[in-house]
């Protein structure tokens, strides 16, 4: 076979290498890494390379572990449907109410200007406003809206989902917004001619083919707060759990075996949790 016949079958291998190459060293090496490490034994004061089952065993085991991953899927399911409702609104506004598209890049510009920050800044800034002697707890009594300040405003579930929801929202709301954009007017327009109510062109005519943007958004969220770890550790005060919040106390102690067991085991779920939302929108087909 001669060069000039070989050069074209090269060519798209050739393209793909340094991708290959990027994806095998900063994301296939470390999984196979934690994997292997997963299966290693550890006492008190070192880690022995072996091949044990133990770690999986104790974590699969163990009453505390379970109630952690509960308590992280509650977080995941809670926050997914707080930013799915609110981030749907959102970018449905935007996209259907704001008629100049200056003012819609303007208005999504607004709702990015916090992520200008960093996320832990972001969370932080609830305290002072959610505390015993915060302000929203200072305003509602000089209101006369409540007598005594209200405790579970802050280091609880409800400033922990407060705060995810605050971090993750963008992420619900721009690809669903870059899908309502795609909408052809003009089936909305047909559906009202034909005589559809607003309520039913919503729901026959813009979540049907709003689906690929909330799948998308679905699977950043529940990704994002599987893995979470200092938004419960900071919102919580101490009092609630998560899975990434156990593994960095694992580290913390230096039990490294163990924590890759449980990051093992979150990848997993979490593999299952993005396949079945792929499993129920086809992002592929559907765009």
């Amino acid at each position: 076979m001669t060069r000039s016949h070989l050069a074209p079958r090269l060519a798209p291998y050739l393209q793909a290498t340094p991708l290959t190459l990027i994806l095998a060293a900063f994301l296939v090496l470390p999984i196979a890494t934690i994997v292997m490490v997963s299966f290693w034994d550890y006492d008190s004061i070192q880690i022995f390379p072996a091949f044990v089952f133990t770690n999986y065993e104790e974590t699969i085991s163990s009453p505390v572990t379970w109630s952690t991953y509960i308590n992280t899927l509650k977080y995941t399911a809670i926050v997914w449907a707080v930013t799915l409702f609110v981030g749907f609104w959102v970018a449905y506004y935007l996209a259907f109410h704001i008629r100049s598209a200056t003012a819609q890049m303007v208005l999504f510009l607004v709702c990015t200007i916090p992520f200008l920050t960093s996320n832990i800044i972001r969370m932080i800034s609830w305290i002072p406003f959610l505390g015993r002697n915060g302000l929203l707890n200072q305003t509602m009594m000089n209101l006369g809206i409540i007598d005594k300040p209200l405790e579970f405003l802050l280091f609880s579930d409800f400033a922990v989902v407060l705060a995810m929801v605050h971090l993750y929202t963008l992420f619900m709301v721009t690809p669903i917004f870059n899908t309502l954009m795609r909408i052809d007017r003009a089936l909305i327009e047909a559906a009202r001619d034909a005589g559809a109510s607003g309520w039913q062109i919503l729901t026959n005519v813009i979540i049907p083919l709003a689906k690929p943007g909330i799948a998308i958004g679905s699977i950043f969220v529940v990704t994002l707060v599987m893995g979470d770890f200092i938004t419960v550790r900071f919102m919580s005060g101490g009092q609630s759990a998560s899975v990434g919040l156990m593994m960095a106390n694992q580290i913390a102690l230096l039990q490294y075996p163990a924590a890759a067991a449980n990051a093992v085991i979150l990848l997993i779920l979490v593999l299952l949790m993005v396949g079945a939302i792929l499993r129920i929108v086809n992002i592929r087909k559907e765009l």
